[in-house]
C-alpha cells in the first residue's frame, strides 16, 4: 500500500513537470541541454527577461516538445536569419509601439527608421545588405539593457564596440579609404578617454557625440558632428551645471562662444571656415588648450599674427610668466572682433593690464605712441575718403582716387596685424605708408571739389556775361526801332 501511493505521488510529480515544460520555452530547454553558447548567452538576454521565447526571433512553436513541430515553417520558422532580416526581425518589434508597450519598455521605436538615414545603412561589400545590424553592437543572445555594465554599448564599452570595426584597417578601407583607424588611439590620449578607460561613464564617449541609431557622415548637415552642429553636441554635456558639477567646468562656453566673432561666423552666417570647438580643442584626442598650445592652434588659421609674436619681445615675457599666449589679449571662448581700442594705455586697453608708467614703462611708451598713430591713420583715413565722397556727390570724376583710398584701408588692416611685432618702427613703417596715401587722396579728392565750386563760380560768371549782353542787345535793338519809328 506504502509503495502505491509512492508512485502515485511519483506519477503526479512526473505530470505536473510534463506540463510545466510543456508550458516552457522548449527550444531553450533542448539547447541548454545541449550547453551550447547560444543558450547560454540567452540565459540572461533582456528578452527573455521580458519572457519572449527563441521562437519570438526564430519563428516556430516553442510549445512543441517535439524538434520536427516545433521548427516547423508553417509554424513561421524562419532559423536563423540573415543580411537584413536580423534588423528587420528586431524592427517587427522595436518598431511596434503597441507591442513595446505589452512588454512594459518606454524605449523609442523609431530606431530601425534612423538606421535607414544613417551611414550605417549603406551597403555591405557584397551590396545585398546594411553594412551594420542591429546585433553588430547590441549583440545577439546575450542582449541586456544599455545601463547595464555588461552592454557592449554600455558607456564604458561602446568604445571598443565601435573599434571592431573602426579600428580595422582592412574592414574600413572597402568604405571609406580616407577615414582614419586611430580615433580609438587619439581618444584614448583625450581627456575625455582618458576618464572614461578609467570607469567614469559620465564622459563622453563614441555615441555621446555622433549618435547611436542615426549615425550621419560629418559632412552631413544633419549630423551632430557637422561643423555648425558641433557646439550644440559639445554644449549637451558641457552646459549641463549638474553634470559638470563634478569636474569643476565652468558651463558657460556655449554662451560665450555664441557671442563671439568665432560663433557668429559659424552659427549665424554658416561659415564653416570659422571655427568650432573642435578645431581648437581637437576632435578623438580632445583635451584643454595648454599654455604652449594655445598660439599653435590660434596660428593654424591666424598665422602671420603668430609669427609675428613669435619674434616679439612678449613671446618671452609670456612664457616666463606662463600665460597663454593669444588668449592673454582677446580671451578664449568670447573672442570679439579686434578693434582699435585693444590697443594703447587706456583703461579698455589690454595694454594697459600689464604697462604702466611706474611698471614696465617702455612697453607703457609703445603703446602708446602705436595708439597715437593708429588713431592717426583712422583720422587721415577718414578725412580722405569723406572728401573723395563729396566729391563724387559733386558729380566729380574720382575713380582712381577711390582705388588709392583703398590702400589706406589696406594699411589699417596690416596694422592691425603689425602690432603683434611690438615693434614700434615696423608698425610706424606700416601706419605712415597709409597716413601718406591717405594725404595723396585727401589732396587729390579736395582739387575735384575746388574744380568743382571753379567750374560752378566760371559757369555763373559766363551766364551773368551773357545775360547782360542779351539786355544790352534787347535795349540796342529797341533803340534802333524807336529811331525807325519816328523817321
Amino acid at each position: 500500500m506504502k509503495t502505491l501511493r509512492m508512485l502515485a505521488a511519483l506519477i503526479t510529480i512526473i505530470v505536473a513537470l510534463s506540463g510545466r515544460a510543456l508550458s516552457e520555452d522548449q527550444c531553450l530547454t533542448c539547447h541548454a541541454g545541449l550547453g551550447d553558447k547560444e543558450s547560454q548567452g540567452y540565459a540572461h538576454d533582456i528578452h527573455k527577461a521580458k519572457g519572449i521565447s527563441c521562437a519570438g526571433c526564430h519563428g516556430g512553436n516553442a510549445q512543441a516538445d517535439d524538434m520536427d513541430k516545433g521548427m516547423d515553417k508553417a509554424a513561421g520558422f524562419m532559423g536563423v536569419p540573415h543580411g537584413d532580416d536580423i534588423s528587420k526581425a528586431c524592427a517587427s518589434c522595436h518598431s511596434s509601439p503597441e507591442k513595446m508597450k505589452s512588454f512594459g519598455s518606454n524605449l523609442p521605436t523609431n530606431q530601425w527608421e534612423m538606421l535607414q538615414t544613417s551611414v550605417h545603412a549603406k551597403l555591405s561589400t557584397n551590396g545585398n545588405e546594411h553594412i551594420a545590424q542591429c546585433i553588430t553592437c547590441h549583440g545577439v543572445h546575450g542582449i541586456v539593457s544599455v545601463k547595464d555594465p555588461r552592454s557592449p554599448v554600455y558607456p564604458l564599452n561602446v568604445v571598443k564596440t565601435c573599434a571592431q570595426c573602426h579600428s580595422n584597417a582592412s574592414f574600413m578601407r572597402d568604405y571609406n579609404p580616407a577615414m582614419p583607424v586611430d580615433q580609438v588611439e587619439k581618444y584614448r590620449t583625450s581627456v575625455h578617454g582618458t576618464l572614461n578607460a578609467k570607469g567614469d561613464p559620465k564622459t563622453a564617449e563614441c555615441a555621446s557625440c555622433h549618435g547611436s541609431h542615426d549615425i550621419r557622415a560629418a559632412k552631413d548637415a544633419k549630423s551632430r558632428v557637422y561643423g555648425v552642429n558641433i557646439p550644440a553636441t559639445c554644449s549637451g554635456c558641457h552646459s549641463d551645471a549638474e553634470r559638470m558639477k563634478e569636474y569643476k567646468i565652468p558651463t558657460d562656453q556655449f554662451a560665450k562662444f555664441s557671442r563671439s566673432v568665432h560663433g557668429a561666423a559659424l552659427l549665424q552666417k554658416h561659415d564653416l571656415g570659422a571655427p568650432a570647438c573642435n578645431d581648437c580643442h581637437g576632435n578623438h584626442g580632445a583635451a584643454p588648450p595648454g599654455v604652449e598650445s594655445v598660439s599653435k592652434v590660434c596660428g593654424t588659421c591666424h598665422a602671420l599674427n603668430a609669427d609675428l609674436f613669435s619674434a616679439s619681445p612678449h613671446k618671452k615675457a609670456f612664457d616666463d610668466r606662463k600665460l597663454p599666449e593669444c588668449e592673454t589679449c582677446h580671451g578664449n571662448h568670447e573672442i570679439v572682433a579686434a578693434t582699435d581700442k585693444l590697443l594703447g594705455v587706456s583703461n579698455d586697453a589690454v595694454c594697459s593690464k600689464c604697462h604702466r608708467p611706474d611698471e614696465n614703462p617702455k612697453g607703457y611708451a609703445v603703446a602708446k605712441t602705436m595708439k597715437s598713430l593708429i588713431d592717426s591713420l583712422e583720422t587721415a583715413s577718414d578725412t580722405a575718403a569723406s572728401i573723395v565722397n563729396d566729391a563724387e556727390q559733386k558729380g566729380m570724376e574720382v575713380s582712381e582716387a577711390r582705388f588709392k583710398l583703398r590702400d589706406a584701408h589696406q594699411a589699417r588692416l596690416q596694422s592691425r596685424t603689425a602690432v603683434h611685432s611690438f615693434d614700434e618702427q615696423k608698425f610706424r613703417d606700416v601706419v605712415s605708408g597709409g597716413i601718406a596715401v591717405a594725404a595723396v587722396v585727401a589732396k587729390e579728392g579736395k582739387t575735384a571739389v575746388d574744380e568743382y565750386y571753379f567750374r560752378r563760380w566760371g559757369l555763373g560768371i559766363a551766364t551773368l556775361i551773357i545775360s547782360l549782353v542779351l539786355v544790352s542787345l534787347y535795349f540796342t535793338i529797341r533803340r534802333i526801332e524807336r529811331r525807325q519809328a519816328e523817321k
